[in-house]
């Protein structure tokens, strides 16, 4: 039958059936951080070419030795690399680690209070006071105590992580020694900072060329002048060097070669406790013509003293 001519046209919808792409499993991310990863290591060469050879050797050395097993550790590089500069402005910081590795030691509540740590002109100085029942050496002669040889140690295993020289010196009080006219004061002021610097460098570490000197003053410096035959004069005193040495003091190779007068330090009088320590000025000595490092610096003898008998 045949539509009628006014009939509405049917209407046709189309529908097309869209497939989308599989999940890709953030693959883009992997590629991106491998890029990152690339970047970063050329920022890193790029910097390292631009840098100097201390810092290049500081890198060296973490790569050769990561665990930091080797002797150059804490401020100073880990591994065989160059030691990091310990200079005048670290000085603080090195005296407070000296002093965290000195309270390791298990008897050092009882020493304590005889080992005084001071910055001044040449450097840290770290003296170690003796008492009237020798704290740190035997009495009247250059041997060290089991307390004595237990700190030289531990303070030789600090130091030489560092690359700064030191100088070791021996000091006495004004009381004559009982050993005879043949051993004075001199000798013992001598052995006994020779003592202490073959204990620190055989059994504590010290390299061989870190010691620049070993001086012995006999009573020249005492450290109350005032009570001149206070057991406190007796001391041994360990200084490490600034390595940039301060305006008009000698360097070590100075030192080392005889050339120019190593400064001594005034005498250190106690302080009541909360009060500043001040730096002491160093007063010039004189120094032996080109002597070999380590060196015993004796001044000349005095003249021999009253028969007194007294022990060191």
């Amino acid at each position: 039958m045949p539509e009628p001519e006014n009939a509405a046209a049917p209407i046709i919808v189309i529908k097309k059936k869209v497939n989308h792409a599989g999940h890709h499993g953030g693959a883009w991310k992997v590629a991106y951080a491998d890029f990152v990863t690339a970047m970063m290591a050329l920022f890193i060469v790029l910097w390292l070419l631009n840098t100097n050879d201390k810092v290049k050797k500081a890198v060296e050395s973490y790569f050769k030795d990561p665990s930091g097993s080797g002797k150059q550790m804490g401020s100073a590089m880990a591994g065989v690399g160059e030691s990091v500069v310990i200079g005048k402005d670290d000085m603080h910081q090195l005296r407070d680690r000296l002093e965290q590795a000195m309270k390791t030691i298990p008897m050092f509540q009882q020493m304590k209070n005889n080992v005084e740590l001071t910055i001044t002109n040449e450097g840290l100085r770290v003296e170690l006071l003796e008492n009237e029942k020798g704290m740190f050496f035997q009495s009247g002669n250059a041997s060290p105590t089991e307390n004595g040889k237990e700190l030289l140690v531990r303070l030789a295993e600090e130091i030489g992580k560092l690359p700064n020289t030191i100088l070791v010196e021996g000091h006495t009080d004004a009381k004559p020694y009982s050993g005879g006219a043949a051993y004075s004061n001199w000798e013992l002021s001598a052995d006994r900072a020779n003592s202490a610097r073959r204990l620190m460098q055989i059994t504590g570490g010290l390299r061989p060329d870190q010691v620049a000197q070993v001086r012995g003053f006999a009573d020249q410096h005492l450290r109350t002048p005032k009570d001149s035959t206070n057991a406190s004069n007796r001391r041994i005193s360990v200084i490490i060097q600034y390595l940039n040495a301060p305006p008009g003091s000698p360097s070590a190779a100075q030192i080392k070669s005889g050339e120019g007068k190593p400064p001594s330090e005034a005498a250190h009088e106690r302080k009541p406790s909360g009060e500043k320590t001040a730096e002491a000025k160093p007063a010039a000595i004189e120094q032996p013509e080109s002597p070999p490092a380590p060196v015993k610096a004796l001044q000349a003898k005095k003249a021999d003293p009253p028969p007194a008998q007294a022990s060191h």
